[in-house]
C-alpha cells in the first residue's frame, strides 16, 4: 500500500531519528487499511558530512547530489518500522557506499537515464547506478531501500517460529 504521509527534511534534523520517524508514520498511515495485519513502513535518506541528500527535486539538484558524492564515501541510513495493532518496533541500519571519481560524462549520463528520479541520494544502485559505486560495507540491500537483514533480525524475533534465520 502506498503510505499517506508527508515527508518533511528540516536540514538540521538528525537523519537516524529523521528515517525511523518517517518510516513509523508510513506504517501508521495504513495501519487501519491492513486488516490487523502486521505493517512494513521503510524510510532510506544518503548522508555525507551532516547533510541530508534525500530524493532530487529536479536534474539540477540531483547532478549537484552526484558531484558532491563523487569519489566519497557517503552513509546510507534506513529507518524500518514493523507495527502491529499490539506492538510497534522501530530500528535503523546503515551501510557505507563508496563513489568512484565521476567525470562530468559519467553524471551526464547516468541523468540521461532518468533512473535518479524519486531517488535518496540520486541514484539507483540495483540500476545503472551500480556503474557509480566503488564500494559497498554493509548490506546491500539497505542501498536498494530495504534493509533485508535488520528485516529478517527483527522478523525473527518478532514471529519466532515462522521466521527462522540460518
Amino acid at each position: 500500500m502506498a503510505p499517506h504521509y508527508d515527508e518533511h527534511d528540516p536540514p538540521e534534523a538528525d537523519a537516524t531519528e529523521l528515517v525511523c520517524e518517517h518510516a513509523r508514520g508510513k506504517a501508521r498511515s495504513v495501519a487501519g487499511q491492513a486488516g490487523g495485519k502486521p505493517v512494513l513502513g521503510v524510510d532510506t535518506t544518503v548522508v555525507l558530512g551532516g547533510r541530508l541528500f534525500g530524493k532530487p527535486a529536479n536534474a539540477t539538484e540531483a547532478e549537484r547530489t552526484l558531484t558532491v558524492l563523487s569519489g566519497r564515501t557517503h552513509a546510507v541510513l534506513s529507518g524500518v518500522c514493523l507495527h502491529t495493532t499490539e506492538w510497534e518496533v522501530v530500528e535503523a541500519a546503515a551501510t557505507l557506499v563508496t563513489f568512484r571519481a565521476l567525470s562530468p560524462r559519467d553524471i551526464t549520463s547516468y541523468l540521461a537515464a532518468g533512473e535518479w528520479e524519486g531517488r535518496a541520494g540520486a541514484y539507483a544502485i540495483q540500476g545503472r547506478g551500480a556503474a557509480l559505486v566503488g564500494r559497498v560495507e554493509g548490506d546491500y540491500l539497505n542501498v536498494v531501500g530495504l534493509p533485508g537483514a535488520l528485516l529478517v533480525r527483527l522478523l525473527a524475533e518478532r514471529f519466532p517460529g515462522r521466521y527462522e534465520v540460518g
